[in-house]
Formats: structure tokens, C-alpha cells, sequence
């Protein structure tokens, strides 16, 4: 029923399963953007309704740049989800930024291709959305007090710079990167965030530090086995501070769901039916179709 999920979980690379959730109802949703990563898992934890995407699905079988974003946020306000938690392998940036710590990011810097479809609007509807704050403040707070109460180390308010993959990133481009003041780095934090704005959803990472990127002279150069050995035991503390959060959520509205408008630009009557169709879920608020 719409409106009655009040979190849903995208669970990164390691985090396939949701211990805990019962009564699943696994729900595969077509879109007009094609099929999510994987079935939506909705189900009770610990009272509370709950859905789960694993990003790359069950078997690992997406790149970064092969996920179906789109498709999954699509997916997931159709269900009526209001708040998005995305957990997140990442490399650290920082040297006050262990493997084994938890991250919770306040903003980006996209160093993708631009080769991912990053939008919902165009073919005739115009919005422009504000990103100046990409995460939404309220759940990351939420977020880091649930990882902390979890018993993990967090950060919070660290840049996060977004790179396409799926290579990791050259000994350079680390140095840059910490030249520009960033913390963290990752594959999968954009679109998700542009496209939870347009969707009116509130959206927060809980980044997983697996290891230095390329730049500490003190440690091997990221490869991917380092990272999925320390990944298993951040992915047991992620499921913790899941549980954590979904008795912390924050209460009422936020900003993030009435976000189109200030930015959808095209006027109501001048979207077609077709437009109406694809954008669905995403414009219903805005178009007066829900209450």
C-alpha cells in the first residue's frame, strides 16, 4: 500500500540479505526504465515495514555503471517508500577514516562518465532539481546515532567523490582527490542521490570503509580481495545499524518530499498522457493524483 514503507535498504556489494526481515513479500515491478537491480523484498523488522534492493543483485552481477537506477527508484516510491538508507563500500581518503569505520556523507563530487542515465525528466517535462545539500539532513543524522548505538566508529559530514569504475582509481587521481578536500570514494552514490531528490525521497549513505584507496604509503593499493575481507565484517555492522535506525526514523514530513516544487518547471497541463504514464509515481504528488 502506498505509503506504508516508511524505509527502504539498498544493500551494496557483500550486503545481499536482510537478516531479520519476516513475512518477505519479494515483489518484481516492471518499469517504464526496465527492471530493478532485483526483486523488492518487503517485509516486518522488528515491527516495522521495511523494503530491500540489493544494488547489484543477489549474485553480484551488475557494475556500477550497468545498475538500473532509474528503474529502482521507480520501483520503490511505486510501493510508496518515503526514506532511502544506500549502504556502501568506499575507500578512505583520510587518514582519520579507518577500513572498518562507518561514514555517513553530507556531499558529492561526480567524477562518473556521464554515461548514466541521471534523470527521470526530459522528452518533454523540465525540472531542475536542488542538489546544492544532496543528502537529506535529518536521516543522516538518524543514520550515524543508529551506526553509533550499533557499536560502530562513524563520521559524519564527509565528502564522498563518486568515480565511474569499475576500475579503482590511479595513485594521481587519489592525491587529487584528497587535494580537493574529499574524504571517502566510491562508485555508487550518483544518481542514486540525484534521482531520490527527484522522486522526493529522503536519502542518506552509510558508507563502509574498506581501505586507503591508492594513496597511503603505509598500504597496499586497493585491490578487490582486500576489499570484500574487511567489507564481511562491515557488512554485520551495517545490518546492525539497519536495525538500529528503523526504531530512530525520523517523525513527519521533510523538505525532500515536497522538492519538485521548487524545481518541476513545466506547467501541469502541458504534460502529456504519455509523459504522465512514465513519470508515474514520480509526478503523482505534484500532478494532484494522490491525496
Amino acid at each position: 500500500m502506498p505509503g506504508s514503507i516508511n524505509l527502504a535498504v539498498i544493500g551494496g556489494s557483500g550486503f545481499y540479505e536482510m537478516p531479520g526481515l519476516g513475512g518477505v513479500e519479494e515483489i518484481r515491478i516492471e518499469t517504464p526504465f526496465g527492471a530493478p537491480s532485483d526483486a523488492i523484498r518487503v517485509g516486518n523488522l522488528d515491527g516495522r515495514r521495511v523494503a530491500f534492493l540489493a544494488r547489484h543483485g543477489r549474485g553480484h552481477s551488475l557494475l556500477p555503471s550497468e545498475l538500473p537506477q532509474r528503474a529502482n527508484f521507480w520501483a520503490l516510491k511505486s510501493l510508496g517508500v518515503r526514506r532511502v538508507l544506500a549502504v556502501s563500500a568506499v575507500g578512505s581518503l583520510d587518514e582519520g577514516y579507518h577500513p572498518g569505520d562507518m561514514a555517513v556523507p553530507a556531499q558529492l563530487i561526480d567524477r562518473t562518465a556521464g554515461q548514466r542515465p541521471a534523470t527521470f525528466f526530459g522528452h518533454g517535462v523540465v525540472a531542475h532539481i536542488a542538489m546544492a545539500d544532496p543528502f537529506c539532513d535529518s536521516l543522516c543524522s538518524a543514520v550515524a546515532a543508529a551506526a553509533r548505538r550499533a557499536g560502530a566508529t562513524v563520521s559524519e559530514g564527509a565528502t564522498y567523490v563518486v568515480i565511474e569504475g569499475p576500475a579503482f582509481g590511479t595513485r594521481a587521481e587519489s592525491h587529487l582527490f584528497r587535494s580537493w578536500g574529499a574524504h571517502i570514494v566510491g562508485m555508487t552514490a550518483l544518481p542514486e542521490a540525484r534521482l531520490a531528490r527527484e522522486a522526493e525521497l529522503c536519502y542518506s549513505v552509510l558508507a563502509a570503509v574498506t581501505d586507503y584507496d591508492a594513496w597511503h604509503h603505509d598500504h597496499d593499493a586497493v585491490d578487490a580481495a582486500t576489499v570484500f575481507a574487511v567489507l564481511q565484517r562491515n557488512v554485520e555492522m551495517s545490518r546492525a545499524a539497519v536495525r538500529q535506525l528503523v526504531h530512530g526514523l525520523p517523525e513527519g514530513d521533510c523538505t525532500c518530499h515536497t522538492a519538485l516544487d521548487a524545481a518541476l518547471v513545466t506547467a501541469p497541463e502541458a504534460i502529456d498522457e504519455a509523459a504522465r504514464k512514465r513519470l508515474g509515481p514520480i509526478l503523482a504528488r505534484r500532478l494532484g493524483v494522490l491525496p
